[in-house]
């Protein structure tokens, strides 16, 4: 059965008349406030960004389906404010996953995708990191304890995810991991014909996007890769600087 999408609640950066519409697509437990560092620096850059609140994520509505087919029919329907196709969508981890299934499925939906170490495919191993780590944010969402386990963030970071956590639904975050138990969208992204950049974490810190599933995603032609050295599984977050010089020169 088709998913039934919801409406998504946007906030904004940038002149609402730039000729230039990004969409950003934030990750599991998260929220679109915190992809602010991508507005701030496409908005610098002459953008107008606009970020999302993923269902049952922020100010979304809560839903019962929590697939990854229900996130990409979302965001897939979610088309700038005056119409038309977007110039870029950047999704991070889900909304990797979600940006890159809605890509596939309507190439008229985005001139460009950029993901952000994308969940493109999520194994038994990753799926008890990520499954811990949202455990861990839902039972101690002090903003001490994300400090202490992210002391090189910037303070809105720091106070961001803990508004995210706090405004989430734990049980659409949980039942994201268990209604996709076979979490793969390999397919998808070997379809996707617009110029795919993935801005992949740093292997040797935490990454997703690595390996085998790495491999498969660039056999596409469209698809091309860069590297956050030194970088987690939120690149924004962990060396912000660098993801976002590396992103406006992939953007041009």
């Amino acid at each position: 059965m088709t998913p039934s999408p919801v409406a998504l609640p946007r906030l904004h950066w940038g002149d609402p008349s730039s000729d230039r519409r990004a969409l950003l697509v934030h990750g599991l437990g998260s929220s679109g406030a915190l992809m602010w560092r991508f507005g701030v620096a496409l908005a610098d850059a002459g953008w107008h960004a606009t970020a999302v609140d993923l269902r049952g994520h922020g100010d979304a509505p809560r839903a019962l389906d929590y697939s990854v087919a229900a996130y990409a029919a979302d965001v897939a329907r979610t088309l700038p404010d005056h119409g038309g196709s977007w110039d870029l969508v950047i999704g991070h981890s889900l909304g990797g996953a979600a940006t890159t299934v809605a890509a596939a499925d309507d190439p008229a939906w985005t001139r460009r995708v950029v993901l952000i170490d994308p969940a493109i495919v999520v194994d038994e191993r990753d799926a008890g990191i990520v499954r811990r780590s949202q455990e861990r944010a839902f039972a101690d969402n002090r903003i001490e304890a994300v400090r202490e386990e992210h002391p090189h963030w910037h303070p809105q970071d720091l106070e961001l995810k803990v508004d995210a956590v706090t405004r989430a639904s734990r049980w659409a975050v949980e039942q994201t991991s268990t209604q996709n138990a076979t979490w793969d969208v390999r397919d998808a992204a070997s379809r996707v014909t617009v110029p795919l950049h993935v801005l992949g974490a740093d292997p040797q810190v935490y990454a997703l996007f690595t390996g085998a599933t790495a491999e498969a995603v660039l056999r596409n032609p469209a698809a091309s890769l860069s590297v956050v050295t030194g970088a987690g599984h939120s690149p924004h977050r962990d060396k912000p600087e660098q993801t976002m010089r590396q992103l406006l020169e992939v953007i041009g």
